[in-house]
């Protein structure tokens, strides 16, 4: 079976390049937009019903997502509902993003922390990973309890675990080694 990132590629090139002669941004609301709705578990049994035609379901899905009537926006609804590629959306919209940050020279990174950060610790943080990874960092910040104390970043497909959970699995696995 075909990996849904080798379906999805040239769907967020295409979307990638169209949204570069106009405007990045409200592309990637858009596929933001969409990729949550076709997520949706009805969504799905909409789209996989062999009773409607494409045209039916273009149209259901553009007003569930009040899709703007640019000509751009429903032409490449219309192609992925033509080719059986809406549910692809999610994973459009996330390549989409890679090849806006790249564009930008930006990266996107998580940071877990065991507990809420400072707005002045987020921008402390966000400093030392940007010289670390040479580029500007759109960042997210969420808690997560059972890392016991420390931060995990997570920065494109690259982890930096300096959190005591990490740690301990560290210990952990060095003294069953």
């Amino acid at each position: 079976m075909v990996e849904l990132s080798t379906i999805a590629r040239p769907y967020a090139e295409a979307a990638f390049e169209v949204a570069k002669t106009s405007n990045l941004n409200q592309w990637s609301d858009w596929l933001e937009s969409w990729s949550a709705v076709a997520s949706n578990d009805d969504i799905k049994l909409l789209v996989s019903n062999p009773k409607l035609t494409d045209e039916q379901v273009l149209k259901v899905f553009t007003e569930l997502t009040k899709t703007p009537a640019e000509a751009q926006a429903t032409n490449f609804l219309s192609a992925l509902v033509e080719n059986g590629r809406l549910l692809a959306l999610p994973e459009i919209a996330r390549q989409f993003e890679e090849l806006k940050n790249s564009h930008e020279g930006t990266a996107d990174a998580v940071i877990a922390s065991a507990f809420p950060m400072s707005e002045a610790e987020v921008q402390n943080v966000r400093g030392a990973l940007e010289k670390k990874f040479g580029s500007k960092l759109n960042v997210t910040v969420q808690v997560d309890e059972s890392l016991i104390g420390g931060v995990c970043v997570t920065v494109g497909d690259q982890i930096l675990d300096s959190s005591v959970r990490g740690k301990l699995n560290a210990m952990k696995a060095a003294l069953t080694a």
